[in-house]
């Protein structure tokens, strides 16, 4: 018989609940217990890691579970084949056309994708900014030629992905019949499914429905989605074929653990060094700055310090991490006056040594040094980002600017009507920011990731070497972030090249 010609009582069907994949059993074996149900369906073998991943639905009378897992599913009911299986769900769902790259790949880029190919389509590409990671993934949509779901994390990105495809893909010569556009965008107001769709990670949460309609999923900025709301959207999708790219995958809490789960494992990646050797990248200097607090600060400084380390001594407090400190010092400090104590102590001495006013001095020195140059000036605090501003007269961007003044401001820097910008975090990653050789850092964080992220918004390849530099205040935390940063940099990239 024939599993058109079977009884919909007696097959297996795999279809949509909601925001969940159901697997609709015979009949005959809803009323068996949990476990004998998932062993008539599975076997024996595969019965208790599929129990472990199912949920009854009494009402529904189905077994509901997360999406993601819709591959593994559907392999291990074919394995044991005891019931005819119907998948009402389109897998496969096909460009209307045949995808063909009008670029010529770098080496590495093939690489990249050969190696994802390697794991079945899945997995994550780590590239350096600048690098070209947007053409991997469409070479990825060459591939497999399946309606694509691009997610990054910010609205300017929407833009910056629809043309740098529109442009790799030829696509302006393409026509949809039902469509003139093949790529759509979904966020910042627009609501365009098409083909190939950019989405932003909080359109693609809130609307879990639209996952439905595509066979390849492509996570731009990949370290994003590890969060508890976003990783919702790699549990909501049912198709195997998964694109990660990231300059800098690592996340302090480590939950970048969970995009082998998520998306695949990392197969690929090239350090900025490597490609600045191939000439793929600018060749670049790295100059690390050491400047002295004066004796008041310094004074204040070492008060603040002993405040805070006298807390943690006497508490037998073991603070290793980022989320040791929030855990037994930020989230101490409600309810405990000793804890909030140390807390505004560890603000004050780490606002000292990262807004050292003798910072401000070797700006102005290194703004002389590259006086016809664009300089891009970071600082981890935007009040500094408003003290530079104002003292340089030059422009600023934070997260309080205005779109279209920001706009304005880029495109200034871009024509070259000013050369010099003041920013902090909001430009670290997601905005296109005209080509520049010279960043300056006048102060961070520990992570290697904004490292990384600002160091790539100078290598865009270039005839003159480009140059990042890092003023860090002597005998303070921040030399010590700067030393440990550069140490698990150094054990990143040995790890990487193993």
């Amino acid at each position: 018989m024939s599993e058109e010609d079977t009884p919909q009582e007696a097959q297996i069907t795999l279809d949509w609940r909601g925001r969940d994949l159901a697997l609709i059993p015979p009949a005959a074996l809803w009323p068996l217990t949990d476990g004998v149900l998932c062993e008539a369906l599975f076997g024996r073998d595969e019965a208790s890691g599929a129990q472990a991943i199912f949920v009854r639905d009494r009402r529904g009378r189905c077994l509901r579970t997360r999406p993601m897992y819709f591959a593994r599913i559907k392999a291990a009911l074919l394995a044991h084949d005891s019931y005819p299986l119907i998948v009402a769900i389109d897998e496969r769902p096909e460009l209307p056309w045949q995808p063909q790259p009008a670029f010529t790949p770098r080496p590495y880029q093939e690489e990249a994708l050969t190696a994802w190919r390697a794991e079945g389509c899945r997995g994550v590409v780590v590239l350096p900014t600048g690098a070209g990671k947007t053409l991997v993934g469409a070479l990825a949509i060459t591939e497999v030629a399946q309606w694509t779901l691009v997610v990054v994390p910010t609205i300017d990105l929407l833009g910056q992905w629809k043309r740098a495809l529109t442009e790799a893909l030829a696509l302006d010569r393409q026509t949809d019949e039902r469509e003139n556009d093949p790529i759509g965008v979904y966020g910042g107001g627009a609501h365009e499914i098409r083909p190939i769709t950019i989405t932003t990670y909080e359109s693609a949460q809130l609307h879990p429905e639209i996952l439905r309609r595509y066979g390849l999923l492509v996570f731009d900025e990949c370290h994003h989605l590890p969060a508890p709301t976003y990783r919702q959207i790699a549990e909501g999708a049912c198709t195997p074929l998964r694109l990660g790219l990231s300059a800098t995958p690592e996340r302090a809490d480590q939950e970048h653990l969970a995009l082998n789960e998520l998306i695949g494992p990392e197969v690929y990646r090239r350090q900025p060094e490597e490609l600045a050797a191939g000439r793929y990248l600018a060749a670049y200097d790295e100059h690390r700055l050491d400047v002295a607090l004066d004796p008041d600060a310094r004074q204040r400084y070492e008060r603040a310090r002993a405040v805070y380390s006298d807390f943690v001594r006497r508490r037998r407090l073991s603070i290793a991490s980022p989320n040791d400190f929030q855990r037994k010092i930020l989230w101490a400090s409600a309810r405990d006056p000793e804890a909030r104590e140390a807390m505004l102590a560890w603000r004050e001495a780490r606002s000292l040594a990262l807004n050292a006013p003798a910072k401000l001095t070797v700006l102005e020195e290194l703004f002389a040094r590259h006086r016809d140059e664009r300089v891009l000036v970071f600082s981890e605090y935007n009040q500094l980002v408003g003290e530079i501003s104002q003292r340089f007269c030059i422009p600023q961007i934070t997260y309080k600017t205005p779109a279209e003044e920001r706009r304005l401001i880029l495109e200034g820097f871009r024509t070259g009507r000013f050369t010099k910008l003041a920013t902090g975090r909001v430009l670290n990653e997601g905005v296109d920011i005209p080509d520049c050789s010279v960043a300056i850092i006048v102060s961070g964080n520990a992570t290697r990731r904004e490292y990384i992220q600002r160091l790539g918004r100078v290598l865009r390849p270039k005839a003159q070497r480009a140059v990042l530099y890092e003023l860090v205040s002597e005998d303070t935390t921040e030399e010590r972030i700067t030393e440990r940063r550069r140490e698990n940099t150094a054990s990143s990239t040995e790890r990487a090249s193993r």
